[in-house]
């Protein structure tokens, strides 16, 4: 990681300013940004992608920077790269229906040495006066899932560190400052990490207090040793863990997915017993986690940007790791 710039405890995530689950009007994301520039400890880093909401987030977020006069100099942002905007000509975006509310276009994934360069390039001309410091490529995991053979998937592989040859050129010539990879997946993080130099990972979705599993925990103490910076993302699962009805990006209910409701539940029962909140635990979990340096957090209330931002200056109590591991809502023991 470049010593010009610091990473934050807390990194905001911008798939809000995509208009995920709702839509948005420019008013109320500006907000959301003012609220992240005014609490952030130090400077303020927003992680984006051309995928969030098919670019709307990267041009939200340059709209509102620009309108609240932040220099480029006093902003860090990441751009996940690999989703180009494109025309759009159904009813509903063709990439991922039913997520991203009143957006008016598309994308298509591009993950080679090419497709790189060109979402980087429309990422900048989103973004207006502001270029990203931090890059990497998004979703490697999908686009290895969408492979119809061994030999695609050979061939995607190959796809995934050609873009990496780009990134490393764009930082040999000083455009970006860090190369990172943002996946869901974090047995492919693990596995492009034997590949590729890496400045910071980006797990989503993946060690939570509801999900931590053994084998990831291992890999975390490897990057941790390598000095490669974790940023631990989607702690809540979708808002799920705090009370939403969405999980990992779907919908769920009592009727389909009875046991994650019952965790849920006994995990607020346990959270009031020790008068916690669900959100503050969930932080600090996945914060205390091997070389875990920021968690990124998101919100589409620019009321609740302080406290999501404090979260990671509380403690959890003691005895609750130990109340949750009775209760066998935690794993294994390596987690406490």
């Amino acid at each position: 990681m470049d010593n010009q710039f610091k990473l934050p405890e807390v990194i905001y995530g911008t798939s809000g300013l995509g208009n995920l689950f709702t839509a948005l009007d420019i008013t109320h994301k500006k907000a959301i940004v003012e609220q992240c520039i005014k609490h952030c400890k130090g400077i303020p880093v927003f992680d984006t992608a051309g995928k969030y909401g098919a670019g709307l987030a990267l041009q939200s977020l340059g709209e509102c920077l620009n309108a609240l006069n932040i220099h480029p100099d006093e902003v860090v942002i990441s751009n996940k790269l690999g989703w180009l905007q494109t025309e759009l000509r159904t009813p509903e975006p063709t990439f991922e229906p039913g997520v991203w509310k009143e957006i008016k276009h598309d994308a298509v994934q591009k993950i080679s040495y090419e497709g790189i360069l060109e979402c980087f390039e429309q990422g900048n001309k989103l973004l207006g006066s502001y270029i990203p410091q931090m890059v990497s490529v998004h979703d490697p995991d999908e686009y290895l899932d969408a492979a119809t053979d061994a030999a695609d998937y050979e061939k995607r592989y190959k796809d995934i560190l050609d873009a990496y040859t780009a990134l490393a050129e764009l930082k040999g010539k000083g455009l970006v400052k860090a190369i990172g990879v943002g996946a869901k997946q974090w047995e492919v993080i693990q596995k492009l990490s034997r590949d590729v130099k890496l400045d910071w990972v980006m797990i989503a979705n993946s060690y939570t207090i509801h999900r931590h599993p053994a084998d990831l925990f291992h890999f975390m103490e490897e990057l941790e040793k390598a000095g490669i910076r974790i940023i631990n993302s989607a702690v809540f699962h979708s808002g799920f863990l705090t009370g939403s009805d969405h999980y990992d990006y779907r919908k769920v209910s009592m009727e389909t997915d009875g046991e994650l409701f019952r965790w849920r539940e006994e995990f607020f029962n346990i959270c009031n017993e020790f008068n916690t909140s669900p959100a503050m635990a969930c932080v600090q979990f996945a914060l205390n986690a091997p070389g875990v340096g920021s968690i990124a957090l998101n919100t589409t209330n620019p009321n609740r940007v302080k406290f999501n931002t404090e979260l990671v200056y509380h403690q959890l109590p003691d005895g609750f790791l130990d109340k949750m591991h009775a209760a066998g809502l935690i794993n294994t023991k390596i987690t406490i």
